[in-house]
């Protein structure tokens, strides 16, 4: 039998993304200052010399090759030939990088940044005291390249990572910092990749650039440029032929950016005509580029879970599960073939078999999709030392609860709005080295992450022992922003109340920005990602204590155990973790209150009444006194749904409703019941924010 050579390539490309995986956590786990622990060098060395190996076995030379010199070092150290100090390890972590760059090279079929290499390897070189040498070859190419530069000029190709505005960063500004260095001849806009209007997401960035730029101009000039967003671009700057800009110009398809001030500062600063047209045909730009990074990794989708390794034990159950299956349902196939009454006892246990069967059987395929946490852990290490060495921050990272598994499918999408609050954390929630001494704390500030399951959900707390949150400036700046009247007092709000408005878009309190965060760009996208998982975030925090952040989550997308209800003649259904309890409704605790709202008095507490029938507009609820109140919660806030008739319970598979028809608000997908009938999900924490939102237009305390 021939062997699947590609199955086995894929087969190494997971391999080898663990090893990197294990490179960076072992790396980032020693401490410079102390005596090195022989058996972590001898774990990093292995890694190094399996991806080595691996890389040579499959003819990935430029891999093998440049691990080569990692894994040099690496036996030097292990030899107590060498010292690993925090610069060494900083080459190593870098060395990862690169191998990463080339594995999804090869692995993608794109390009990566070789320059990013040639810096790496000669350090390494310098390191192991190896000559360094060009050949014949390519120094002439570096001299034409020279002339080139001198004489034409520079032709760059800047294409944002979608979720570049998640960190605050916006590609129009590094444009007109280009526009400033003053020889900026054309700023092409390219929109291949904008989606139709119902699919745009307007977080996320669509657009992709080619600039070319005049004169004899140092390259270094526009890498300062773009070195703030080196990790969220793909970026390529290379010499321009003076035939490839003749093209460019005389072509109809190029234009500036649709900014106004960039095609305004075009227009004095060039006699180039500039054309609205928005494709472009005639330049080919690589739709994936790995660009040079220290922590790409940290930004990336987590590309390694597009596997699952499982355990054997959970396979070999699977099979046994698989088997008593068949067997019933054989059982079931003769008992129809020759069915009397008098196997009706026989025909309703094997009717029970299967459903215990079944449910065994989804339940079992289900944990095959449940994976740790430190999937989406692992990442922090690396995040939290790079960022704190850019702030000039000493942070520490303490993280618990890494093994607490989740589905798959939430794991991959929980990982940016974590990197979003963590990145924060380092940046805004903990004080300078200074303030902390002077406010009595240690210099070293903590961020700590923790995952543990809650009843049916998984609870992910970000926590950090900073300033906190600063509740009347975080009130001030919202009446500056004009969400509430100038005359607002803190005393009209909670303290949830007011820590939910850093949800709101464009919020933020920082006083200067930065390249990390302060834009207030990404908490309510964030706050919006953790509810389209079917999720909530709440804040807690102390002044000078410090601050955390809750995100709870269902364990899985695929299933969930679900209460019917009926409103008019349609069946609905409502998440059973949301509900607290159900009641029939007693009309004298019914109470009105300003602005119509309808109150429901239970325990001492006076709980919201939302009419949902109205809501879908489904009609008009009349006689209340005979209807039901289901009382859920979700984001802290209680809700009571005013209900038909509720039905039974059952576990529910839920369909997407957004891919297969669009999005509804307050309803979060779709499912089919036993009889054939398609029911919608109710969104609960979309629903108490359409309550809430329309009490506040009525109370008039939103802007227009």
């Amino acid at each position: 039998m021939a062997l699947d050579m590609d199955q086995l390539r894929r087969i190494f490309y997971e391999e080898c993304r663990e090893n990197l995986e294990t490179l960076e956590r072992e790396l980032l786990g020693l401490d410079p200052d102390s005596e090195i622990d022989l058996d972590v060098i001898n774990s990093i060395f292995r890694a190094a010399h399996s991806i080595k190996g691996g890389g040579a076995t499959f003819n990935l030379n430029d891999i093998s090759q440049f691990t080569h010199a990692m894994e040099t070092l690496l036996d030097e150290a292990r030899e107590g030939k060498r010292h690993l100090d925090a610069n060494t390890i900083d080459l190593l972590l870098k060395g990862g990088d690169c191998i990463n760059n080339m594995l999804l090279s090869h692995e993608k079929g794109c390009d990566f940044d070789h320059e990013f290499k040639e810096q790496i390897t000669e350090k390494f070189q310098q390191l192991l005291n190896i000559p360094i040498t060009l050949s014949k070859q390519n120094n002439e190419l570096k001299k034409t390249e020279e002339a080139l530069v001198e004489k034409e000029g520079w032709s760059v190709y800047f294409t944002p990572h979608r979720e570049i505005f998640f960190s605050g960063n916006d590609p129009v500004r590094i444009l007109r910092e280009l526009l400033e260095l003053g020889t900026v001849c054309v700023i092409h806009c390219i929109s291949d990749n904008l989606p139709d209007l119902d699919e745009l997401e307007p977080e996320m960035s669509y657009l992709r650039w080619h600039i070319l730029l005049d004169g004899n101009l140092d390259k270094s000039l526009i890498e300062d440029i773009f070195e703030w967003v080196d990790d969220e671009c793909d970026l390529e700057i290379r010499p321009q032929s003076k035939e490839k800009k003749q093209d460019l110009l005389l072509t109809q398809n190029h234009q500036a950016s649709h900014d106004p001030l960039i095609s305004s500062e075009l227009s004095k600063s060039t006699d180039i005509p500039v054309s609205k047209e928005n494709e472009s045909k005639d330049i080919q730009i690589p739709e994936t580029k790995v660009n040079k990074v220290s922590t790409k990794l940290n930004t990336l989708k987590t590309e390694t879970l597009s596997s699952i390794r499982v355990e054997t034990e959970k396979v070999d159950h699977l099979i046994n599960l698989v088997s008593e299956l068949v067997i019933t349902q054989s059982m079931l196939t003769e008992l129809s073939q020759n069915f009397s009454e008098s196997n009706l006892e026989r025909l309703q246990t094997g009717l029970g078999l299967l459903l215990q069967n079944t449910k065994e059987l989804q339940e079992s395929v289900l944990n095959i999709r449940m994976l740790p946490i430190s999937f989406a852990f692992n990442r922090f290490p690396r995040l939290v030392r790079d960022l704190s060495s850019k702030l000039g921050k000493s942070v520490e990272l303490k993280v618990e609860g890494e093994q607490t598994e989740l589905d798959k499918t939430v794991l991959e999408r929980i990982t940016d709005p974590l990197v979003h609050l963590v990145r924060n954390a380092v940046d805004h929630g903990l004080e300078g080295t200074e303030e902390r001494i002077n406010k009595g704390k240690s210099e070293t500030g903590c961020i700590s992450l923790n995952a543990f399951h809650q009843g049916g959900s998984i609870v992910i707390e970000v926590r950090d022992d900073g300033a906190g949150l600063n509740k009347e400036k975080i009130l001030n700046k919202a009446i500056e922003k004009g969400l509430y009247k100038a005359d607002t007092l803190l005393s009209d709000f909670s303290d949830n109340q007011v820590y939910n408005l850093i949800f709101s878009p464009g919020f933020t309190t920082a006083e200067k920005l930065s390249d990390v965060s302060g834009r207030g760009v990404g908490m309510d996208v964030v706050k919006r990602n953790i509810e389209d998982l079917g999720g909530h975030i709440v804040v807690d925090s102390q002044v000078n204590i410090g601050c955390v952040f809750r995100i709870s989550l269902p364990l899985t997308l695929a299933i969930l155990d679900g209460q019917l209800v009926k409103l008019a003649d349609q069946v609905f259904v409502v998440p059973l973790i949301s509900i607290i309890e159900s009641i029939q409704i007693e009309t004298e605790r019914v109470i009105l209150a300003t602005g119509g709202i309808e109150l429901y008095r239970l325990r001492d507490e006076n709980i919201p009444i939302f009419r949902l029938k109205e809501e879908f507009e489904l009609g008009e609820t009349s006689n209340i006194d005979k209807k039901l109140l289901c009382f859920v919660q979700a984001g802290g806030h209680r809700m009571g749904i005013l209900l038909d008739e509720m039905l039974g319970q059952q576990q529910v598979v839920i369909k997407s409703l957004e891919s297969n028809y669009m999005r509804v608000e307050g309803i979060s997908g779709a499912t089919i019941l036993g009889n054939g009938s398609v029911s919608l999900i109710l969104d609960i924490q979309g629903l108490i924010n359409t309550f809430l939102k329309r009490v506040s237009d009525n109370n008039n305390h939103v802007a227009a």
